[in-house]
């Protein structure tokens, strides 16, 4: 992680001690040579690794204040964002990156193992088949608003957070969503926006949903 990387960070309110940079480095190193074996990203995409995901994935950091042991599950985690990103920033966080495609919960678990992170607990599976209950729920690039609360609400503690990873079309996602939102009981807690840094202007939203007891 360069010097350039480390003062983007800061814009999310991130200050990474030494250990924490090369972890992220040594992650990003692990993550690119496992893609050239199976396409988690696409080839330009890793040219753009930090900028398009692991960023956007620790955007998050902007909202996101865990307590000591407190759950997220990362639903449609696919080749580990913001799963991986997420459990190497909060420590204290237990997160369970979900996917139904056994290569790429296999890949997460060899990256697990090999950054020695203690805190991520796989789930090879479908969503609707989890009957655990979190604190917080993610997903990013998944489905639309109103096909993913029915997926991820259920998932949550009462007074728990979903956080989409959303693009400018979000207000669009969240008009036709507001039947679903009425019927799951939640409400819109905050929308985050930010910018990847990228060369063209490319804004992201984060839709935080509070599941209302």
């Amino acid at each position: 992680m360069n010097e350039a990387q480390i003062t983007l960070l800061k814009t999310l309110n991130i200050e990474l001690d030494e250990d924490k940079i090369n972890l992220f480095e040594k992650y990003a190193q692990i993550f690119l040579e496992k893609n050239s074996f199976i396409n988690l990203i696409s080839k330009n995409d890793a040219k753009l690794l930090f900028e398009k995901h692991i960023f956007d994935s620790l955007a998050i950091n902007k909202f996101l204040n865990p307590k000591d042991n407190e759950s997220l599950l990362d639903i449609g985690t696919g080749g580990g964002f913001p799963s991986i990103p997420i459990a190497i920033l909060y420590e204290n966080l237990n997160v369970c990156p979900i996917d139904s495609i056994r290569k790429k919960i296999n890949i997460i678990e060899e990256i697990k193992t090999e950054l020695n992170l203690k805190n991520i607990f796989t789930i090879c599976d479908r969503a609707e088949n989890v009957r655990n209950k979190y604190d917080y729920v993610t997903t990013r690039a998944v489905a639309s608003l109103d096909i993913i609360l029915k997926y991820a609400i259920p998932k949550l503690k009462d007074n728990g957070y979903f956080i989409a990873y959303k693009s400018q079309k979000a207000d669009d996602e969240i008009k036709e969503a507001q039947n679903t939102m009425k019927t799951l009981k939640v409400e819109i807690a905050d929308i985050i926006e930010y910018l990847l840094p990228l060369e063209d202007a490319h804004e992201r939203k984060l839709i935080i949903f509070k599941k209302v007891s």
